[in-house]
């Protein structure tokens, strides 16, 4: 692509006789530009004796010699010679008659590629025509044809004919016209264009102004018989136009439509231009939904176009019988919504959680739906809400039943104690006394270990108190298999079918009487195995209130199946016996006792945690069988459990009192014991 040339010898004289010869040559495409440095040649008249001769395919482009300032020769000064082709032939001669052979230093040149542009040339004389008959562009070293739009390029790469490969036009606007246009073609055309978007849009067509296709004129019209547009819309009956009426604006509510132009070579037509633009397709407006909203809301929807359904507060998504968490729908290319609309169905909250001894009654609404109220009530008079208010539940949006009142969350049902469905008139005594008419001590439990009866009260669902040396037997707490427990009826026989068992025994961990002489703590508790439902039968007695107090004189009831005394005969009785003893001064009761163990050994001490009934005179009393049953105490509205039948000195016995377990002291291992059991 460049290079340099220089004189044999330079920068020295040259020789005599010299003959050299250079052929320089560069790609195709590219000239040879040729800059002399330095030239000093043997002067001479046209270069006679010593030259340097350039030439190019034969032909000579310059002879020289002399130098710079000479006054004879040929001296190419410092202007570059620039070659006609890719090729140049420098010739350097010298003869044997030098007289300035030491001074002369011959000659230094650079030569370099440089490209020519095709383009400018002139057109050649021959009459061959231009280059390129409509579009040349230079390339270094070459050059390209190209042509106008709606020809195409022939096979000399040089000259353009008519081209009627459209081709498929896809973008979703575009601009078209005939080949030539406007000027009319001599040639016969036969073009076809096609315009294809994407399903769910349509093309409209916007032809311009100046529209010539030729026609004959006749009665019903322009008729197309020689040049014609023949339009074709998707899979519809092609239509052929013609004339010098333009066509305007065209919606063809397709997405493919085909342009066939058609001319012979008799006639002119101008031809015609288009611009072609795309919409979406239009979807139906979606409707309404009942106790619900579409959204987005538009005049009008198109393809690709979204929208979404949302149920009213308390309403649900159903589609095909089915909840569905959201709907959506989009615009199909068809013009269709791809699903159809869902319903909004009322919510409902299922049914009310069921309340353990207790119901549910319905004050508003239908069938558990939305704003439904329910109001709970339990099994009245034997429970009642967990803190005494009333329980009414709306349902929610959220699909649950929500309390009214904030103090009550979940309703509970407690249940009533100490207050018994048959009051009674006045109490007797067991020992020698009455039957307990039914249901008027529905606490009473009778207790069988190991066949010995005992007695006992029932405190909770699952739970009965009753006196810790009924389940210790010599000094062993009793197996809960020795253990049967009858409640529910005052007769014993009507009991004995359907014994109740225990789960868990627990005697206080303070009571130790091996010898049957320490009754202090004499306590115990019993898990059922079988939760409790009460009725008139069966019901809790209360428990002391924190300000508990034993008041001598105060009257209580005790009941049990124990000992009776009949014309001075003891039997076990089999019905429920109670009887109203008064509370005992502690001083009074400690002195009778006391009295006692002076003539008889093995009597028990009275501790703080027991307390003495009875009367002076004897004959109303506790009895053997009675042990671990109730002294019951009334505070004017329920009966509360103020003892455990503990021990005694004899039954009835003149001077002598029974003595009970004081349950006010113990109400904290009570409690501890059954929330941890």
């Amino acid at each position: 692509m460049h290079g340099e040339v220089q004189s044999p010898r330079y920068p020295q004289p040259y020789s005599p006789n010299l003959q050299e010869q250079w052929d320089l040559s560069v790609p195709e495409g590219y000239q040879i530009r040729l800059t002399f440095t330095h030239l000093d040649i043997e002067a001479s008249e046209d270069c006679h004796f010593d030259s340097l001769t350039v030439f190019y395919d034969g032909k000579v482009l310059g002879k020289f010699c002399g130098h710079e300032n000479s006054a004879v020769g040929h001296h190419p000064g410092h202007q570059p010679m620039l070659s006609p082709g890719n090729r140049l032939t420098l010739v350097f001669l010298s003869d044997d008659s030098n007289p300035e052979r030491h001074q002369n230093v011959g000659f230094s040149a650079q030569y370099q590629a440089i490209d020519i542009d095709e383009c400018s040339a002139a057109e050649p004389a021959d009459g061959s025509g231009p280059l390129c008959s409509q579009i040349c562009l230079n390339t270094l070293g070459s050059y390209l044809c190209s042509c106008h739009h709606g020809y195409e390029m022939r096979s000399d790469q040089r000259s353009c004919m008519l081209s009627c490969n459209g081709g498929i036009f896809d973008e979703p606007e575009g601009h078209l016209f005939s080949p030539g246009y406007p000027s009319p073609q001599p040639d016969a055309v036969s073009c076809q264009f096609t315009i294809a978007v994407e399903l769910g849009f349509l093309i409209t067509l916007n032809f311009s102004d100046n529209f010539h296709i030729e026609s004959i004129d006749t009665e019903q019209g322009p008729s197309c018989l020689h040049h014609w547009l023949q339009v074709t819309i998707s899979e519809g009956e092609p239509v052929k136009l013609c004339g010098r009426r333009s066509l305007g604006l065209i919606e063809t509510n397709s997405n493919i439509v085909r342009l066939d132009y058609h001319t012979d070579e008799d006639g002119l037509s101008r031809g015609w231009s288009l611009d072609y633009s795309t919409h979406r397709v239009k979807c139906p407006s979606p409707g309404n939904v009942a106790k619900g909203r579409v959204t987005p809301i538009f005049t009008q929807y198109l393809y690709r176009d979204h929208i979404s359904v949302r149920c009213d507060q308390g309403y649900k998504l159903m589609m095909d019988g089915s909840e569905v968490e959201s709907f959506s729908a989009m615009c199909h290319s068809n013009g269709q919504w791809h699903l159809p609309l869902p319903e909004c169905h009322i919510i409902d909250c299922g049914e009310p959680e069921p309340l353990l001894n207790g119901g549910v009654t319905f004050l508003s609404g239908f069938m558990n739906q939305h704003l439904s109220v329910v109001q709970y009530h339990c099994n009245d008079p034997f429970y009642s809400l967990l803190g005494g208010v009333t329980a009414t539940f709306t349902c929610e949006a959220d699909r649950r039943w929500r309390s009214n009142n904030e103090i009550v969350i979940h309703p509970t049902c407690i249940p009533v104690c100490g207050q018994p469905t048959e009051q009674l008139a006045n109490f007797q005594r067991i020992f020698g006394g009455s039957d307990a008419p039914d249901n008027s001590i529905p606490w009473q439990v009778l207790l069988t270990v190991n066949g010995a009866r005992g007695g006992g009260m029932v405190i909770a669902d699952r739970w009965i108190m009753t006196a810790a040396h009924v389940l210790n037997q010599k000094g062993q707490t009793v197996k809960n298999t020795s253990i049967e427990i009858f409640m529910g009826s005052n007769d014993l026989n009507a009991m004995m079918s359907s014994p109740m068992f225990s789960t868990s025994v627990h005697i206080h961990p303070g009571y130790n009487n091996p010898n049957n002489i320490d009754y202090n703590n004499d306590i115990a508790l019993i898990k059922l195995r079988d939760q409790l439902t009460f009725n008139s039968s069966i019901m809790p007695i209360c428990m002391p209130a924190e300000d508990a107090t034993y008041i001598t004189g105060m009257t209580g009831m005790v009941s049990g199946y124990g000992h009776i005394k009949t014309e001075d005969v003891r039997m076990l009785t089999n019905n429920l016996k109670y009887v109203e003893v008064p509370v005992v001064d502690e001083v009074v009761c400690r002195t009778s006792i006391d009295k006692v163990k002076r003539i008889r050994n093995n009597v028990p001490d009275l501790t703080n945690n027991m307390f003495c009934a009875g009367v002076p005179e004897g004959g109303k009393d506790s009895c053997q069988g009675d042990s671990g049953g109730p002294f019951a105490l009334w505070d004017s509205k329920r009966f509360w459990a103020g003892g455990i039948v503990s021990w005694g000195i004899d039954c009835g016995r003149k001077g002598t009192y029974g003595v009970y377990t004081k349950v006010t002291n113990y109400m904290g291992w009570i409690n501890k014991t059954m929330q941890e059991n």
